[in-house]
């Protein structure tokens, strides 16, 4: 059976006990505070307007996104590919929802809200990491906050190492080759490439 109302999919689900619903705030909490000043980690979710998705993941220094006096997150942006697919989706429609994550850590922290780029050459060097200023600056207002359980990352053992695969690199010069039928050989070189990019521009 395809699911195709709400009645349908609450006769599946059921709802929420009422103490669910309650742990939804408007604001950032202590908690949720503290657990952004301790996360490295992000995936930052943006629509445009037609409803296409991006789901981009941010890394850097634990604490990197910043809480201003408003209770707006600042988040820098960083050397990238420059496709911008989220940027440009901001543009459009500044909807935004947010997941931090911490090591080690079974709960998840959601944010949702509106969100504005901005150049701000202050704001920019005082997020600066390696001696680089951050491009740019995504200035999140919040408009739900809540905290996810952690039974996702319980169940994925994510944080048990016995249970990790080997390490797997991705291949994106194998990747380019097979769509572009260029020479083989170009693969070897371009992960090359990439690793010494991921070493001298972090």
């Amino acid at each position: 059976m395809k699911i195709e109302t709400i009645d349908q999919l609450r006769d599946v689900v059921g709802h929420p006990h009422p103490a669910t619903e309650q742990k939804k705030s408007t604001e950032l909490s202590k908690d949720a505070i503290h657990f952004i000043s301790t996360s490295p980690l992000l995936l930052l979710a943006t629509s445009s307007v037609g409803g296409g998705m991006d789901v981009s993941p941010k890394g850097d220094e634990p604490g990197f996104v910043k809480v201003d006096e408003q209770n707006n997150l600042l988040i820098p942006d960083r050397r990238g590919n420059r496709l911008v697919d989220g940027h440009l989706n901001i543009l459009q429609n500044p909807e935004i929802g947010l997941i931090f994550i911490v090591p080690n850590t079974r709960e998840t922290l959601r944010v949702n809200g509106t969100a504005e780029l901005l150049v701000d050459e202050h704001l920019q060097e005082s997020m600066a990491n390696q001696n680089h200023p951050a491009i740019l600056i995504t200035r999140v207002q919040v408009r739900e906050c809540f905290f996810h359980c952690g039974k996702a990352l319980i169940r994925s053992h994510l944080w048990q190492p016995d249970t990790w695969p080997a390490q797997n690199r991705v291949s994106f010069g194998r990747q380019f080759v097979e769509r572009s039928g260029a020479d083989p050989a170009l693969a070897d070189v371009i992960d090359a490439d990439i690793e010494l990019d991921y070493r001298d521009n972090l």
